[in-house]
């Protein structure tokens, strides 16, 4: 049986953005992982967080007003 995880992908407009979100949830312990945009969204260099479902309402708010978001995306594995 192959399962496909879920997992969603936040855009931001510069690195500088994503590094500093990066630094929030860190400090928020909120697991997630930089990197790289899939070449499918942008051909763009760039980074972007990656984090599971169950805690997007908690990263999107530890960041918000704090940190311009450009685009959330659900992607599979």
């Amino acid at each position: 049986m192959n399962v496909k995880s879920q997992y969603f992908v936040m855009l931001f407009k510069s690195v500088s953005y994503a590094l500093k979100a990066e630094k929030i949830l860190k400090q928020e312990e909120l697991p997630h992982k930089l990197i790289p945009v899939p070449k499918h969204i942008s051909s763009d260099c760039g980074i972007c967080l990656r984090f599971e479902p169950a805690i997007q309402s908690k990263i999107v708010a530890a960041l918000a007003n704090k940190v311009e978001i450009e685009e959330i995306r659900e992607l599979a594995n």
